[in-house]
């Protein structure tokens, strides 16, 4: 470093008339810097008083009223709905009195101001092509009706109440609707957007209570901000806006993809008396926040009880001797790549939650309470109370430790403690391992059973999720993770990222374990190894010999957004 710049960098004091000290140039611009910081620092937070109109159309000039915006934009911005307008939006700026033009693309929200680091309190903009219109005359309307929604804001998992008329006695074929939304792709044609949705879920306890007049249930993973809305047999409710708000950390849906695929399972009789039955369990894929809309195309006969905790369960009645039977079915579903992004100092962890009493509890499949489990566990994450980063603590053991190598080695594992005790591993006993440690440690885990798709091949393959309080479910892949993806795969050569990160190559049958109950106490129940389902076939009365060919998952078409 010069001499120059030394000098300029540390403050002197020179003699001054009279035998004073003054400070040197340099020195009194060092000090004036001091002091603009120090009063940058004690800035005031923006505060928003009004807005005009708080309701309004898209791409209409909306005014915000408030103090302590800046008598200049700069760095500071709006966000409405948590999106902020582009640059040539913005039509004034001072200290008081913001004017923009309202995205033509946008929806209801929230708007804020941000000023530095500091953000505003948040009113509500209301679109009014959204909103409910007013009835004139009588009011015959028989279905659900909302009155309010409280709290009115919140985050994944957090319980809210819906009050209001016509919901039901009991929910049977209802739901509860939150809006969903995947990133933009610029240039997208804006007639092609529509709005989308999630159902509150099922798989994470999400129904609490249902009456005619009252709803309580828990936003759904993968929920945004926006409209939410009952359905019912006799009509849909008129959307009433939420906000969800206090997420640790953000996720973006993107890239999609849609899969048409088929599968089939053929049996054939040898030996059959009358009466007798065959029941079938027959997946469906899965739903979540990244795989979405199951569509099913075709299939050669009804089922007996259609989508039955994630299974469409077929009955073969009166089978004879030397017959056979065949079940096809054809689905489509869109797949979405996702990325996460958590800040893990924002995370709270409820363990008073249903879903953490269910998702860290021991299971045949994944043994949590074995002591050999529990200590590894208690070893790989230390003193760490923080479940975000216990998880990614085992996932970095597994990848560096675990030894895992691609499905079909010889021996593979046959579970986590066969995973634990040999050394090594596979996707599927990887998974397990995954899961049970995790569980051990206190973090919600549940495994994933589906296929790759490579090529328009379907690769059987497992990965996981863990979930975090007020954010939702966090993926994660072990094996691509370590590189022992199937043969032709290729993986990201970051392993890292598939912790909290999925791709849109694959289509998910099952998340968690799916326990199911025979249909005859007397029934003779066949499973098939290494999935999460327990049962698959259960034959009940004369059925006295049979065998059954479930076929492998047929990609017939692929096509990307």
């Amino acid at each position: 470093m010069s001499k120059s710049v030394l000098e300029a960098e540390i403050p002197k004091k020179i003699p001054g008339p009279g035998g004073r000290r003054f400070l040197s140039p340099a020195a009194e611009l060092f000090c004036g810097l001091v002091l603009f910081v120090f009063f940058s620092c004690e800035a005031k937070e923006p505060v928003i008083h009004s807005l005009e109109p708080p309701i309004g159309m898209l791409g209409e000039t909306l005014s915000i009223r408030g103090e302590n915006f800046g008598h200049e934009q700069g760095e500071s911005f709006v966000s409405i709905a948590g999106t902020a307008p582009t640059g040539s939006s913005y039509l004034h700026w001072e200290d008081s009195l913001i004017a923009l033009r309202i995205n033509e693309f946008g929806e209801s929200g929230m708007v804020r101001v941000h000023v530095g680091d500091k953000k505003s309190n948040a009113l509500l903009f209301s679109n009014r092509a959204t909103m409910p219109e007013s009835v004139n005359g009588e009011d015959l309307e028989l279905g659900p009706r909302i009155s309010s929604i409280t709290p009115s804001s919140g985050p994944a998992g957090s319980l809210v109440s819906i009050t209001g008329s016509g919901f039901g006695s009991s929910r049977e074929r209802s739901g509860v609707f939150f809006s969903w939304a995947a990133e933009i792709v610029p240039g997208t044609p804006v007639e092609t957007w529509s709005p989308a949705s999630i159902e509150v879920s099922e798989t994470d306890y999400g129904y609490e209570f249902w009456n005619e007049r009252e709803i309580r249930v828990r936003v759904p993973d993968g929920a945004a901000s926006g409209n939410v809305e009952i359905r019912t047999p006799r009509g849909v409710s008129r959307p009433v806006f939420f906000e969800v708000a206090g997420k640790p950390g953000t996720r973006i849906f993107r890239n999609k993809r849609s899969y048409t695929f088929s599968y089939s399972v053929d049996i054939q009789v040898m030996k059959a008396d009358s009466p007798n039955s065959l029941y079938l369990w027959v997946p469906r894929p899965a739903v979540s926040a990244s795989q979405r809309n199951p569509e099913l195309l075709s299939q050669n006969m009804n089922s007996f009880v259609e989508n039955y905790r994630g299974t469409d369960l077929f009955q073969l009645a009166g089978l004879s001797s030397n017959s056979t039977a065949e079940i096809r079915q054809t689905w489509l579903v869109e797949v979405y790549a996702q990325e996460a992004s958590l800040s893990h100092q924002n995370i709270k962890q409820d363990t008073s939650s249903p879903i953490h009493a269910a998702y860290t509890r021991a299971t045949g499949l994944l043994p949590a309470a074995d002591d050999r489990i529990a200590a590894l566990g208690a070893r790989i994450c230390g003193r760490e109370r923080n479940p975000y980063l216990k998880a990614r603590m085992i996932y970095e053991w597994l990848l560096k430790e675990g030894n895992i190598e691609r499905a079909g080695s010889e021996g593979a594992p046959g579970g986590a403690l066969d995973a634990l005790e040999r050394g090594r591993a596979d996707p599927y006993s990887a998974v397990l391992l995954f899961c049970s440690l995790a569980r051990s440690a206190g973090v919600p885990a549940i495994p994933v059973s589906g296929v790759l798709v490579n090529r328009n091949e379907a690769l059987k393959h497992y990965w996981a999720e863990f979930w975090i309080d007020g954010f939702g479910w966090v993926p994660l892949d072990p094996a691509l993770g370590a590189g022992a993806a199937p043969e032709g795969f290729e993986p990201r050569e970051n392993g890292a990222w598939y912790f909290g990160n999925l791709d849109n190559r694959r289509i998910a049958f099952s998340r968690g374990e799916t326990v199911l109950s025979r249909m005859d106490p007397r029934g003779r129940t066949a499973s098939r190894s290494r999935e999460l389902q327990n049962i698959w076939e259960e034959a009940v009365g004369g059925l006295e010999s049979y065998s059954s060919l479930w076929g492998d998952v047929t990609i017939t078409g692929a096509y990307a957004r």
